[in-house]
């Protein structure tokens, strides 16, 4: 009985914290229409430039000098997708070692 009831409350718990999520991500939106929701990069240029106009980068990007421009977007987005992926990839693989040491019962071992 005890279990169905923590089971139950888990239920809540993760239904609650879903609808805040997405809530979180939604608000903004509607709340702040015809707002730009620009990145940090391009937010610390336009202020550098106001500060100091006169200021030049100390080096150019590697990608950005062999191919003789900029990345597109959907190059910029893709490589941020796979840098993604491969730390979540990295995080899940140390979660379940953790897991599965708690399951066998080695907490002592390393990793």
């Amino acid at each position: 009985m005890e279990n169905q009831n923590k089971k139950k409350s888990n239920k809540k718990t993760i239904i609650i914290l879903l609808i805040i999520a997405v809530l979180m991500t939604f608000i903004p939106l509607f709340a702040l229409k015809g707002a730009e929701f620009g990145g940090s990069d391009d937010a610390g240029s336009e202020v550098v430039s106001e500060v100091d106009s006169s200021y030049h980068s100390w080096f150019d990007p590697i990608l950005e000098t062999a191919i003789g421009g900029e990345l597109p977007g959907e190059v910029e987005s893709l490589l941020f997708c796979v840098q993604t992926g491969i730390g979540v990839g990295i995080c899940a693989f140390v979660m379940g070692r953790f897991y599965e040491r708690k399951k066998l019962g080695k907490e002592d071992e390393d990793l």
